[in-house]
């Protein structure tokens, strides 16, 4: 993996966040974080692997013995980090324990098991467990250079499924035919791994995250298809449009254009010192003007990078500031219960003059020959 994507000052910089904190040290179990930091992308197992950054003193990797190859081949090989392997009959808690006494506070991995935060905790009673999202959070909010490339990579190819959809969607195949298809394009495209497919036909539109089912796909169907995957890097992709086979109902088109309007309108408010709230509001305006509102029912958007989900999460409240390298969803939607539903997604970076859309298929609805 890159050592531009997974620069090895990440390390130092997460140091120097945990003491700007006050925390004693930060515990980073296998996800988002551990590979934040380290580019280890770590097998979560019930043996613990842990890597440990002290405020004071050198970071180690406590680490299943049968994992050190793993390890030593990841990007972590190359930080220096003391790598401490453990046998079946050891006790890893207690040997972390040891390592970082005396310590009031640690900031333990947003998707640490609660098996392991709960050893943790045993094994150093009285330390006080505060998320390391508290911590890492301003670091991974801002994407570098490299991690946009990499998006903007994982863009590209999500884009390429959607190109494709279009030729697995024929009145007669169900919901779960379509999908099948769509995975394998996924991988296809290049993903490593195919994280959600959303095909929701008819009245299952509505629902947002319905992803698949029997139901058989008929003449006139609106089509959400909301798909994304990881690719070899670690960042995700994630885009949604909206397809017919055959022509939809008239009142579908008409809702369909004021959610293009809208989505376009949020796209047009990203730029630095934009708040996240202002750009929900630039979509939900346009929905509600059109006498939609009740029926767009979730934010606006979502952070992405490592996580398909993360900080900023573009809705109502979030007064944050937008800055450049913040890399976010546009996804706004319209969904009448029973009938049908909508929605544009596209992923945006902030830069410095405004905003980058990393998804580039036409928003236009697209109808197929049923």
């Amino acid at each position: 993996m890159s050592s531009d994507l997974y620069p090895a000052i990440r390390l130092d910089r997460a140091r120097e966040a945990v003491r700007a904190a006050g925390l004693g040290a930060l515990l980073l179990t296998p996800g988002p974080d551990l590979r934040y930091v380290t580019g280890y992308d770590a097998v979560p197992l019930e043996r613990l692997t842990c890597l440990v950054v002290p405020a004071a003193g050198e970071p180690f990797l406590v680490v299943p013995r049968l994992e050190v190859a793993a390890a030593e081949h990841s990007p972590a090989g190359r930080l220096g980090v003391e790598f401490l392997a453990w046998d079946e009959t050891d006790d890893p808690y207690g040997l972390v324990a040891r390592r970082i006494p005396g310590l009031a506070a640690v900031g333990v991995a947003d998707r640490m098991w609660a098996m392991q935060s709960l050893r943790l905790r045993a094994a150093m009673p009285g330390v006080e467990q505060v998320l390391a999202g508290t911590v890492l959070g301003e670091l991974r909010i801002r994407k570098s250079a490299p991690e946009v490339a990499a998006l903007r990579e994982a863009g590209a190819a999500i884009d390429a499924v959607h190109r494709q959809v279009p030729g697995f969607l024929k009145a007669g195949r169900t919901e779960r035919e379509v999908g099948r298809d769509i995975a394998e394009a996924i991988l296809a495209a290049g993903h490593a791994t195919v994280d959600f497919v959303i095909v929701a036909s008819g009245p299952n539109g509505a629902s947002p995250h319905h992803e698949l089912s029997d139901r058989v796909v008929r003449p006139g169907d609106p089509i959400v298809v909301d798909i994304g995957g990881t690719m070899p890097s670690g960042y995700c992709s994630d885009s949604t449009r909206t397809y017919a086979v055959g022509e939809p109902p008239a009142d579908f088109l008409a809702s369909y254009e004021v959610l293009r309007r809208a989505q376009e309108a949020a796209c047009r408010a990203v730029r630095p010192g934009t708040t996240c709230e202002a750009v929900d509001a630039a979509a939900r305006q346009v929905i509600a003007d059109a006498g939609f509102g009740e029926y767009f029912i979730h934010r606006t958007g979502h952070g992405i990078g490592l996580e398909t989900h993360e900080d900023p999460y573009i809705v109502a409240g979030n007064t944050r500031r937008l800055e450049p390298g913040m890399a976010f969803s546009v996804e706004p939607g319209v969904y009448l219960s029973g009938r049908h539903g909508a929605r544009i997604e596209d992923i945006v970076v902030c830069t410095e003059s405004g905003g980058e859309r990393l998804n580039n298929r036409p928003r236009d609805l697209v109808v197929v020959d049923a």
